[in-house]
């Protein structure tokens, strides 16, 4: 944590933990990738995937986002997962619970191998199991994507886990108060109408993680 990202509202929510840092990108399956281009700001939604002290990035290599960020301008990546409602005795209190990152940086943009490379862990992050099924990418394809890389030198982590924070007199009021959980659930598969006849989902798919936000 570097003075850029100290947490200054809320500090007790702050984590000094790597591992939560890469927990909550490991669930994560979309970052919001804010840049400045020409004096405005923007802040777009990209798939995401960690590998390692890295945050993988892809998108059209035609994108506005994708040609500022492959120049190696600064950006910032955020990510949140969102775990339930804290429902307190006053609007007010009430509030969310939630996991989230900050990542500061420059962008770097991959190619060949690496880019290669890249292409099959997000692939595997967003649909575990599916990389060996799949046809290859052409190579108009590979060329039409652009793969980044953030590196998690300077980020922030900010966890709120608590109980609701009642004002003391309002501890008696007759109202209910506590923790809705959400949680991240894939639905049944429901197969594409022109699927060939007699092709299943795949077993891999019961496998899926839930959790996500």
């Amino acid at each position: 944590m570097t003075e850029r990202t100290r947490i200054r509202r809320l500090p007790q929510k702050a984590v000094d933990d790597r591992a939560v840092l890469y927990s909550i990108l490991d669930l994560a399956l979309i970052a919001h990738v804010a840049i400045v281009d020409d004096g405005q700001p923007y802040a777009l939604p990209v798939g995401c995937a960690r590998d390692g002290d890295q945050l993988l990035l892809h998108g059209s290599k035609a994108s506005r986002l994708f040609k500022t960020l492959s120049s190696g301008v600064p950006c910032c990546a955020t990510i949140t997962l969102l775990d339930g409602l804290v429902m307190a005795r006053s609007a007010f209190e009430s509030s969310m619970h939630y996991r989230s990152a900050m990542v500061l940086g420059s962008c770097v943009e991959l190619a060949g191998e690496e880019k290669k490379e890249a292409l099959e862990k997000i692939t595997q992050h967003f649909l575990p199991g599916r990389v060996a099924e799949l046809r290859k990418s052409t190579d108009n394809e590979f060329k039409a994507t652009s793969v980044i890389t953030l590196a998690l030198v300077e980020y922030s982590v900010k966890v709120s886990n608590g109980e609701p924070d009642d004002l003391v007199e309002d501890l008696s009021s007759p109202i209910w108060a506590g923790i809705v959980p959400m949680t991240h659930l894939w639905g049944t598969p429901r197969s594409a109408a022109n699927l060939a006849e007699g092709i299943t989902p795949p077993a891999y798919l019961a496998n899926w993680p839930t959790g996500r936000a």
